[in-house]
Parts: structure tokens; C-alpha cells; sequence
């Protein structure tokens, strides 16, 4: 009996993430209220009456379902800060990161603006979801990592808290403003060879622009990408509605 119980629980376990996943995928088309139990059910294959089994409420299983991505989203962000890079590289490899994943983490985004909305509206709804698992550790890390590279001479001494915005800032708004600026541009700036040249870009700046030695930046830079290549995507799969 004792040799069955293991496998119980891997059964369970993977039966409530068939169900977070289907529940990920379902809220971010939909919304909280939009989202219908029974789609998540069928999704997961499971009958109806489990998601309450293990979650009790449809708000509960959105709250699971959260935190599921962006302890996620978290994680592998957290990955790219990898302390055997020096700091200066760490960055550029953390804002490559940031690039990629709001180009590919398409649930991740619509579920992070859904809560952007919510807040406008007055509502605290998983904003301490988010803060505790991707805001605060990685300004954290983010913080640190700066001030050990302005320590080292690697980095120009700037503010950190500037530092990170320039960043971050950059990616968040080019996919923002990419319905608009197709209007302004020549091309479709959510186009494959525009995403590639503009990731290009966004990081031979900041290896520019970030380092004492601009010649070390550059070279860093170069690394990065060749280390980093472009994630494979379709255009019908690229975030086009902003964050």
C-alpha cells in the first residue's frame, strides 16, 4: 500500500496543474469574470466538480492560477541575473530576458494588464501576488546587481532605480506603442525581422550607454546575443496589445 501512495500523488498533483494550466490559458483570453469553469474543465479534462476540489472557488483558482506564471515569470528572470556574469553583463542578459518573455509570455502579459486594470479601478485584486513574487525580488536584485557593477568600475554611476526603468522601460513601451507606430513606421514594428533588429538594438545601447568602458560594453553585448538568440515565434503568437 505504502509503494501506491507516491503514485496518488503524482497523479493528483499533476491533475491540478492540468488544471492551473487550462485555468492560465482560459483567464488571460477572458478575464476573471469572462472565464467559464466549464471551458476549464473541458480544457483539462477533468470533471467540474475537481476544480473545486482542489480550489474551492473560481476566484481561488484564479488567484492559483496567477501565481502559478508569475512565480514562473519570476523565476526565470531571477535565472538571467545569474551571479557567475558580472554585473554589467547580468543586465544585459536580464533585459533580453524582459524582451523575450513580454514577446512570448502572451498569458503572462494579458493576465498582468488585466491586473494593471484593476488597480486603475481601485481594486487591489493580485497586486500583492505580484509584488511579492516578481516586483520586490527583482528590484532587489536589480539594486544590488547595479550598485556592485557602479562599485566594480564596470558601470557608469548612475541612479539605479533610473537604470532599471531605461531597461525595462524601453521593451515595455515598443510592444505598448507598436499599433500605433505601424501607422508612423515604414513597416509593421511586430514584424519578425523589425522584432529581431529592434531587440538587437535594445541591447547594444545599453552596452553602450551603461558602461565605463564603452569597447567592454559592446563586446559584452555582442556575447549576450550570440549566447541569447531570438525565440521562435509566429506572428499570430506576438503580444499586440500592450502591457
Amino acid at each position: 500500500m505504502q509503494r501506491r501512495i507516491p503514485v496518488r500523488q503524482d497523479r493528483a498533483d499533476q491533475t491540478r496543474q492540468n488544471i492551473l494550466r487550462a485555468a492560465i490559458r482560459e483567464f488571460s483570453a477572458h478575464g476573471l469574470a469572462g472565464a467559464r469553469t466549464d471551458a476549464i474543465a473541458e480544457s483539462a479534462r477533468v470533471n467540474k466538480a475537481l476544480l473545486y476540489y482542489y480550489f474551492k472557488s473560481k476566484n481561488r483558482l484564479y488567484e492559483a492560477a496567477f501565481e502559478e506564471i508569475a512565480t514562473e515569470v519570476a523565476e526565470q528572470t531571477l535565472a538571467s541575473l545569474d551571479r557567475r556574469h558580472s554585473a554589467g553583463e547580468r543586465l544585459l542578459r536580464a533585459a533580453l530576458n524582459h524582451f523575450d518573455r513580454i514577446l512570448t509570455k502572451i498569458e503572462f502579459q494579458s493576465l498582468l494588464q488585466q491586473e494593471m486594470v484593476r488597480l486603475r479601478r481601485g481594486e487591489i485584486g493580485n497586486a500583492p501576488i505580484l509584488v511579492k513574487k516578481i516586483f520586490k525580488p527583482l528590484l532587489a536584485r536589480f539594486e544590488e546587481t547595479i550598485r556592485e557593477g557602479i562599485r566594480s568600475g564596470e558601470l557608469c554611476d548612475l541612479d539605479w532605480l533610473q537604470v532599471v526603468y531605461s531597461m525595462l522601460g524601453a521593451n515595455v513601451f515598443y510592444f505598448l506603442s507598436a499599433p500605433m507606430m505601424q501607422f508612423a513606421l515604414p513597416f509593421h514594428p511586430l514584424d519578425k525581422a523589425a522584432i529581431e533588429t529592434r531587440r538587437r538594438a535594445a541591447v547594444q545601447l545599453l552596452g553602450t550607454a551603461l558602461f565605463a568602458d564603452r569597447a567592454h560594453g559592446a563586446k559584452l553585448a555582442k556575447r549576450v546575443l550570440a549566447e541569447m538568440p531570438p525565440p521562435r515565434f509566429r506572428k499570430d503568437q506576438v503580444w499586440r496589445k500592450g502591457l
